[in-house]
């Protein structure tokens, strides 16, 4: 029997998937954040080490565990620097002593990749497809049959993330502050950030988001309240949620138009908190792909990143398709 890892490494937390080479998952760990850029090398390799403990502890029964590939999926990594990196801390854990594991690990059974590649292996449970990734940032990825890939979008909140909880929940503050001004229409949205915030007026959220010190994971956090407004039928809100859908669509649109003919078969697997809201914004998508691409079908997530990563180490090993 032969035994993968396949890890997820976030911002907030890591998950670790120890598999063997029926497909079987024998264990599953979590631990903290493993962003190496923002932590630091050391901290996310405990992180790493912690999430690898818990799953390899849970498979209890297994004695004498040989790890014989490992695929790590981490946000931003794509630089060779970045991969050198990663590599180091691949290091670390074979030479730790609180693992209760052997490796047999060469190079070449070691992958890093960035997440929204396990993400589209988790999603759909193969590399091939679309992942269409909107939480607090938004990503469209794909890979056909070939082993071609597009990506569009990822470019952070300053520069991208159309469709985002983040752009979604800006929108909707600005939206409230416009209609305060009276410089366009009334809107439900002034009153439901007063109540959900407290606020005295709508002009104290210059106090919230300037002086509190609010980063992007706070602020895409307000974007259910404009969700939940729209599910209500306010206009404004609506035209917001609108808005992020069409730009959605558009991204995954280009990545399709990029990689697949217009007739080829495949999945557009939704993922990340955008598409579990009460709006319609999932329908309001799912009907423009469809109508541009009839071929293609809109799925929810089959497994996780985690098991994603973890697939594409088998593949490594078997050295044959999934």
């Amino acid at each position: 029997m032969s035994y993968v890892l396949g890890i997820d490494g976030g911002g907030s937390k890591t998950v670790c998937i120890l598999m063997d080479d029926t497909t079987k998952v024998l264990g599953r760990g979590e631990a903290g954040a493993s962003n190496y850029q923002t932590i630091g090398t050391q901290a996310t390799v405990q992180s790493i080490q912690s999430a690898i403990h818990t799953a390899v502890v849970e498979a209890e029964k297994l004695t004498n565990i040989k790890i014989e590939a490992i695929c790590i999926g981490l946000a931003g990594v794509g630089r060779p620097k970045d991969i050198e990196v990663v590599k180091g801390i691949v290091q670390e854990l074979q030479n730790s002593s609180l693992l209760p594991i052997t490796w047999e690990l060469p190079a070449s059974n070691i992958i890093i990749c960035h997440d929204a590649l396990i993400a589209l292996v988790g999603g759909v449970g193969y590399p091939v497809g679309i992942v269409v990734a909107a939480g607090t940032g938004s990503i469209v990825f794909g890979r056909n049959h070939n082993g071609q890939t597009k990506r569009v979008g990822g470019w952070g909140y300053l520069l991208g993330d159309e469709g985002s909880a983040y752009q979604i929940a800006v929108a909707g503050m600005q939206a409230a502050l416009k209609a305060y001004d009276g410089r366009e229409i009334s809107t439900s949205l002034v009153e439901a950030f007063k109540q959900y915030l407290e606020l005295a007026t709508i002009e104290d959220l210059i106090e919230v988001i300037y002086r509190r010190g609010w980063g992007v994971k706070e602020i895409a956090a307000l974007a259910p309240i404009v969700d939940n407004v729209a599910a209500c039928g306010d206009e404004v809100a609506q035209q917001i949620i609108d808005d992020a859908a069409k730009e959605l669509t558009k991204a995954t649109a280009t990545v399709i138009d990029a990689i697949f003919s217009h007739n080829a078969r495949f999945e557009v697997v939704t993922t990340g908190s955008v598409w579990q809201r009460k709006s319609r914004i999932r329908d309001q998508f799912t009907a423009s792909v469809l109508t541009i691409f009839p071929s293609a079908t809109v799925i929810f997530p089959r497994y996780e990143p985690a098991y994603g990563a973890a697939l594409l180490a088998l593949q490594r090993l078997a050295d044959k398709e999934i």
